[in-house]
């Protein structure tokens, strides 16, 4: 079952990706220039972490998982999953949605900070 060790190691490797705690000193966040894309949390005392999603593919996965991937809590809900760590979802898809959150704030970002990134 993935956790949170394994999502910061493989988040850690996409270009661009830093781990701040801007909240919180055991609330770690995934950045990719600055803007995050995963925060790593619990709920209810279960590892869980926020991902950015598609907000015209967001209630799909929801209906897929009703326990393992909520509405982002603390977050824009049409734009941001809960997903709890539970073993409830592969954690193939776990690390899609990832991907997913990832690719979705780096299209966002501005083309200075993108070609930062890319001539790192």
């Amino acid at each position: 079952m993935i956790d949170h060790a394994r999502l910061m190691e493989y988040g850690l490797k996409k270009p661009g990706t830093i781990l701040k705690y801007p909240f919180d000193p055991e609330l770690p966040v995934l950045f990719v220039g600055d803007k995050m894309f995963a925060l790593l949390g619990t709920h209810q005392g279960i590892p869980s972490v926020n991902l950015k999603c598609d907000p015209d593919n967001v209630w799909i996965v929801r209906q897929t998982y009703p326990t393992a991937v909520l509405p982002g809590y603390h977050m824009n809900k049409r734009h941001w999953n809960t997903v709890v760590l539970n073993g409830q979802l592969p954690d193939s898809e776990v690390l899609d949605m990832l991907e997913e959150s990832y690719q979705l704030v780096y299209r966002k970002l501005t083309r200075a900070v993108k070609e930062t990134i890319n001539a790192g």
